[in-house]
């Protein structure tokens, strides 16, 4: 897929025929708000091409830490405070 370019959401509102378009012919277009990335138009295509949505496994390890020494019995303290 090619790089997007970006439009304001203001501009994208006035020029959405032609970024649909666009997309259709694989550009996709970053919305921004403010300067700030706030949304995609992309080709359905880079949609459906995906299988069965994000990879989890690509967030392993990145909350290393955050139940302390042992998720396990973070999560076992949690589970008990119902019983």
């Amino acid at each position: 897929m090619k790089r997007a370019s970006r439009q304001g959401s203001e501009q994208a509102r006035k020029n959405f025929p032609t970024l649909v378009e666009r997309a259709a012919r694989g550009e996709p277009t970053l919305i921004t708000k403010h300067g700030k990335p706030y949304a995609a138009l992309v080709p359905a295509s880079a949609l459906s091409s995906r299988s069965g949505g994000p990879n989890l496994l690509s967030l392993r390890g990145s909350g290393k830490g955050l139940w302390g020494k042992s998720a396990r019995r973070a999560v076992a303290r949690m589970r008990d405070e119902w019983r």
